[in-house]
């Protein structure tokens, strides 16, 4: 047989330890014996946790035993107890008594159904109770419980333990009975209390509520007012606390009004008392002290009381009723102590401690509500929903007179609670709405601006070999605004220009022709729409939060005078809760304050950005001048594209008002102007608007003065280059024809003498080409519609820049180094030159009676300068023919240059011949400078006194060239449709050979 390794041997293969010795060595039986005894102690361990868990089984047997006999051994000693008592009992019965054996066991009878009956009373008194609060009738839950807590009394139920009671004794099953019973007074108290946080409980209910909890609690009626006004606080709180979902805020808001109308409500109907011998007058029938009368009917044990017993049905329906003692069929609970009604001043004083600490609760509940609703219009309908919640008749009828009594004040809670949150809700959600459209304004800039700033300058082709941009039709009309005005559109003439007339079309109805008169590029369009519509949407949704326009809001209706927030009785008439539009002139004030913020951040965005086109100290990029120009028309044309943003300002008073100044013709516009300035004060509304127009003015004067020193400047410099040509080639380039006059002079001898002298017609090429691109860059950006002042800048500017080359090319022919000396001739072209600059771009200022003019003293220095370059003898006999060629060249030119010459300086006859058959009344085509020849309008029809009065305003101040332009005509392009549309406009005037009805449509 093998021998098996000492390693691989188990213990329970050893048999004999002979064998071991005789088949291993030392080493491996030392093993073997680790092996063995380690196999022991494993034995061991599994053994002693095999005997402690059955011993803990055994040690439960054995006191479950222990527990069964000790409950055997109770048993027969109730048993031998019992077999005692009935054993003293025939023992009793064996002894003679004075009593007849009949009335002993009538007597015996009778305990023994009083017990039986208290017992089963006992026994039904829990399911009653839970019917009772299933039903919701705490108050009698609460006497059935108090009756309960009796019975125990009566029976000895409440001792330390079974030992005491005998009845326990006898009938073990009244040990649950009475451990049961225990949580009545809890369950009870719990559910009163959450009648009382509920908002839709009767009056009654809340005052049974409030008794349990007095006679459970043994508390006063003012600790009972305290937890009646907790409760309330607590469902406040609750109501307020609710998750929301969006379309629950006007419930949830709705709700919180309820409860606290009807909490008011409920405790005039419950504490109230009123003062004895005081009429009760006003209350429409209210009633009051139902807590009082409640308490009365339940505890009350006078004979005449109204008092009402717990078992008073089930004793007189007979039954095992009868055998109840008179203290248990006759139970009614009590007060420790007398219920005092609470004092007017104490009930006054706690209700309005209560109404401001839920002041502050209610302020930042309906806050963070509010803070879900993104609109007016949701805020309007929660406001409204709140206003007919109040309205109705059950809240407004009888609310002044419960205020009055219980508050000794009126107590309005729209204005006291509600309308601040609204109001800060609304000017939050006004101005987040103006803060997006100044925001989306400020990228839309920042965008056509891009746009603008990446298109080349139409005028002239670009560098060799320059792979020429596709450019937006948009940005090539900013860019070139001829091209805008000479392009004909599809939108130019409205499709009903031929049957609406001006009065029937609003401001939002502009044709395409009416925008080209005053060139207002598309791009100026789209920004001047864009806002006019956010502004529209911010309006339209302001409307349903403002009164309706058959609604003044100035005139509130009797309705809105009384009623919560006023003190008075309800009277007869339409009783309204509060009046919704009290703060329409905050809201207006805030729409108002918005949008003139709204506006300041696009102006302040627009000087940063004219600030980067023409940085400080250094002209700006050409590539910028475009965007410049856009800015410039954008600015001023703002406040006439945007009727909105009038409203906006102005308001629905302000917005609906015509405004006299810019009525009627210019003349009359004039003197509506005056009369109104002398009869009506301005409004705050209107000086804003206006000084909001005059910031807009102020920003768009400053981007045309960026354009007009560039183009100066550009012009001028290229002026200047040929000016001070100094090769002989040069000057001969831009020299221009002479004219060869021959004039006749008396000789010394007395003979007349005849001789030909040459003297320039035409200014040089440089002049010619200076005054030619000028007129090119203004009429390129629309110079009909750039502002006079704008147009007297540039050409002042331009003026001042040729006196400074001028004076430089004196300063260098007067240099004895000068390389090209001074001639006759030069001088007499360089003075011709000068002087005709000097008629043609000299402003004159206005002043009260007309025009006057004002010449640089420079000029006459430097004409003085080239003068003296002239033989004095030949300079008196050029200056006539010389100053009659000037004269003859600024009365030629005067209509050709166009809008670099006014009204002042057109040398156009405006008289009529004297053998005329009909007058003409000259209308210009332009209202600020004429480009082309005035219009003859026949006229041969006479209109009637009214008419003919307009119409000789109209033609006044054009029938003199000195008489002063009104202020309106230069601010107003398109002045010619305007007036032939007031003329159009005349009530009462015979037909004419020329309607001008369609050209009046075209206009807008």
């Amino acid at each position: 047989m093998a021998v098996v390794p000492a390693q691989s041997l188990r213990v329970s293969d050893i048999r004999d330890p002979t064998v071991l010795f005789e088949r291993y060595n030392t080493e491996e039986i030392r093993g073997i014996e680790r092996k063995v005894r380690g196999e022991i102690e494993h034995k061991k361990e599994e053994l002693r946790q095999m005997v402690g868990e059955r011993y803990r089984d055994l040690i439960d047997a054995a006191d479950t035993i222990g527990e069964m006999r000790q409950c055997s051994e109770s048993v027969v000693t109730s048993i031998q107890d019992m077999h005692r008592y009935c054993h003293k009992l025939k023992q009793g019965k064996s002894v003679p008594q004075s009593n007849s054996k009949e009335e002993v066991q009538r007597q015996s009878q009778e305990k023994f159904y009083t017990m039986a009956s208290q017992i089963k009373l006992l026994l039904e008194i829990p399911e009653r109770i839970w019917s009772s609060m299933e039903a919701s009738q705490y108050l009698q839950a609460t006497q059935l419980y108090l009756l309960c807590c009796h019975l125990h009394r009566q029976l000895h139920l409440e001792a330390g333990g079974p030992q005491y009671s005998p009845v326990l004794a006898r009938f073990p099953i009244l040990v649950r009975q009475v451990a049961a019973a225990g949580h009545f007074r809890s369950t009870i108290l719990l559910d009163s209390k959450s009648v009382l946080r509920g908002r839709a409980v009767s009056d009654q209910a809340i005052a049974e509520a409030l008794v349990s909890t007095m006679l459970l609690e043994d508390s006063s009626p003012r600790q009972a007012l305290a937890d009646f006004l907790l409760a309330r606080k607590a469902s406040i709180q609750q109501l307020l606390n609710q998750p929301q979902h969006g379309a629950g805020i006007k419930a949830q808001v709705c709700s919180l009004v309820e409860l606290l109308v009807t909490t008011l409500y409920q405790a005039y109907a419950v504490f109230y008392v009123a003062p004895e011998g005081s009429p009760r007058l006003g209350d429409g029938g209210l009633s009051s002290g139902l807590l009082f009368t409640t308490l009365e009917n339940v505890t009350s044990t006078t004979p005449t009381g109204k008092g009402r017993r717990v078992l008073q049905e089930e004793v007189s329906t007979g039954s095992w009723f009868k055998y109840l003692p008179s203290s248990i069929a006759e139970f009614q609970p009590a007060l420790r102590t007398l219920a005092q009604p609470i004092q007017r001043e104490q009930l006054r004083d706690t209700l309005q401690q209560w109404i401001n600490t839920c002041k502050e609760d209610i302020r930042n509940g309906v806050s963070s509500l509010l803070v879900y609703v993104n609109s007016l219009k949701g805020l309007a309908s929660i406001r409204d929903a709140v206003w007919d919640l109040l309205s109705t008749d059950s809240i407004s009828q009888h609310w002044s007179f419960i205020c009055q009594r219980l508050l000794e004040r009126p107590l309005a809670l729209w204005e006291d609670f509600l309308q601040q949150l609204f109001l800060q809700r609304l000017q939050a959600i006004t101005q987040e709405g103006t803060e997006t459209i100044s925001t989306r304004c400020r990228q839309l800039l920042s965008s056509a601006l891009r746009d603008l700033e990446g298109q080349p300058t139409p005028p002239g082709p670009g560098p060799p070999g320059s792979s020429p941009l596709l450019p937006s039709r948009g940005a090539l009309y900013e860019a070139d605004v001829a091209s805008f005005l000479w392009s004909e559109a599809q939108g130019d003439l409205l499709s009903d220009s031929a049957w609406v007339s001006v009065s029937q079309r609003g401001p939002q109805h502009r044709s395409g022709l009416a925008m080209k008169t005053q060139a207002l590029t598309p791009c100026v369009q789209i920004f001047c729409s864009s806002l006019d519509d956010a502004l529209r949407d911010r309006l339209d949704d302001l409307q349903h939060y403002l009164p309706s326009d058959n609604t003044d809001p100035q005139v509130p209706s009797l309705s809105f005078t009384i009623g919560l927030g006023s003190g008075s009785s309800s009277g007869s008439g339409t009783v309204s809760s509060f009046d919704r539009f009290t703060d329409a002139v905050e809201v207006e004030e805030t729409l108002r304050e918005r949008c003139l913020a709204c506006v300041r951040d696009i102006i302040t965005c627009v000087r940063s950005k004219l600030g980067v086109a023409s940085p400080v100290g250094s002209s700006p990029n050409p590539a910028h001048l475009s965007s410049v120009l856009f800015m410039a028309r954008l600015c001023q044309s703002l406040s006439k594209l945007c009727p909105n943003l009038r409203q906006c300002i102005l308001g629905k008073q302000g917005g609906a008002a015509a405004d006299p100044v810019t009525k009627g013709t210019p003349r009359q516009s004039r003197k509506l102007g005056k009369a109104a300035a002398k009869a009506t004060e301005v409004s705050p509304a209107q000086a804003k608007w206006a000084c909001l127009k005059e910031e807009l003015l102020v920003v768009s004067m400053e981007a045309y003065r960026i354009w007009s020193s560039a183009l100066s400047k550009a012009l001028v410099g290229r002026f200047a280059t040929s000016l001070h040509a100094e090769s002989a080639g040069a000057i001969l380039a831009n020299a221009t024809n002479w004219e060869e006059l021959e004039i006749q002079e008396e000789a010394e001898s007395g003979s007349s003498v005849t001789s030909k002298i040459r003297l320039p017609v035409q200014p040089s090429w440089f002049v010619q080409s200076l005054l030619f691109h000028l007129c090119l860059g203004v009429n390129g950006v629309g110079g009909h519609a750039v502002p006079r002042p704008t147009l007297q800048e540039l050409l002042q500017g331009c003026m001042d820049l040729v006196l400074h080359q001028y004076q430089n090319l004196i300063h260098t022919a007067q240099d004895k180094d000068c390389p090209f000396p001074m001639t006759q001739n030069r001088s007499l072209q360089l003075l011709f030159d000068l002087r005709y600059l000097t008629a043609t771009l000299g402003t004159r200022l206005e002043d009260g009676r007309g025009f006057r003019s004002h010449q640089d003293p420079r000029v006459q220095q430097v004409c003085d300068s080239l003068e003296s370059y002239i033989d004095p003898f030949d300079l008196d006999v050029f200056m006539p023919p010389f100053n009659s060629n000037l004269n003859r060249l600024s009365q030629r030119s005067s209509v050709l240059l166009g809008l670099l010459t006014g009204t002042e300086k057109q040398f156009v006859s405006r008289g009529n011949s004297v053998g005329s058959q009909e007058p003409y009344n000259i209308l210009p085509l332009a209202s600020t400078q004429i480009r082309f020849g005035l219009l003859p309008l026949s006229m041969t029809n006479t209109r009637k006194t009214k008419s003919s009065t307009q119409g000789t305003d109209i033609t006044r101040p054009l029938a003199s060239p000195t008489s002063k332009p009104s202020h309106d005509d230069t601010s107003r392009p398109g002045n010619l449709f305007r007036q032939l549309a007031n003329q159009e406009e005349e009530p009462v005037a015979p037909p004419s050979l020329f309607k001008l009805g369609w050209l009046s449509g075209m206009s807008k």
